[in-house]
């Protein structure tokens, strides 16, 4: 039996990128898999076949997840679909950085929306739900400068500590009714964003990793596999920094 066989997870911004390979480490793992990003595109539309190949049932939504009635609208639609969530990853984010004093009023906005207040509205509209079933894991992804901060990343911090707070409050809210809530913080990972920096840039942040080397998207996939599986039954309320020791 595979690690997540009979378990549906629903996987925020997971067209592409680290949502995407948490989405394909489900599946491949048996979990029956719901994702959302804004547009179903081409590049959604090749991860739903991805998703696909692995025998398992999959529906891609398009959905701005900083709407609070278009995250409890796509929930409701993959109960109807599938009858349970069991799993819920909060994915969804993007970065608009820039220092303070230039930073303006839409780049604070647009970061907490997508980043944090998306993590509200899914997490607001799937309580009910796994309240009844008696069980579900809520993983939110957060990132090392959540924990540390970052120069010319306030808005960005602010979201990623937000979730570590989220996490935390809603750990100790639904940990009764056998829900678990955790927290993963990614450091310097590797994908399409990232890889368009200066090679330069790329060298300097492994000299700062321990471990040398920026992590891949599997190696958040890894991290979200064990908190989605029986294997993590007794944690909650935790945040996992997968940044090869670059925090510590």
């Amino acid at each position: 039996m595979k690690l997540l066989e009979g378990k549906v997870a629903l996987i925020t911004g997971a067209a592409r990128g680290i949502g995407k390979a948490i989405a394909v480490k489900y599946a491949a793992m048996g979990a029956d898999i719901a994702f959302t990003d804004l547009t179903i595109d081409e590049n959604g539309l090749e991860t739903k076949a991805e998703l696909e190949s692995y025998g398992v049932r999959v529906k891609a939504i398009a959905s701005n997840a900083a709407s609070f009635e278009e995250a409890h609208a796509a929930v409701e639609d993959v109960v109807k679909e599938f009858g349970r969530i069991d799993i819920l990853v909060n994915n969804a984010g993007i970065t608009k950085d820039g220092l303070m004093m230039r930073m303006s009023e839409q780049q604070w906005d647009m970061v907490i929306n997508i980043n944090l207040k998306s993590a509200f509205n899914y997490i607001h509209a799937v309580t009910p739900i796994m309240m009844k079933q008696k069980t579900g894991s809520i993983i939110n992804m957060s990132s090392v400068v959540g924990v540390g901060g970052n120069a010319g990343q306030s808005n960005y911090s602010a979201s990623k500590a937000g979730m570590i707070g989220l996490t935390k409050s809603i750990a100790q809210e639904l940990g009764s009714r056998g829900i678990r809530s955790n927290a993963v913080a990614p450091g310097f990972i590797i994908t399409e964003m990232t890889d368009k920096l200066p090679e330069e840039v790329k060298k300097q942040w492994a000299q700062q990793i321990p471990l040398r080397r920026g992590g891949t998207p599997e190696d958040v996939a890894n991290i979200c596999l064990f908190l989605a599986s029986d294997l993590s039954s007794y944690v909650t309320g935790q945040v996992i920094s997968v940044c090869g020791g670059m925090k510590m």
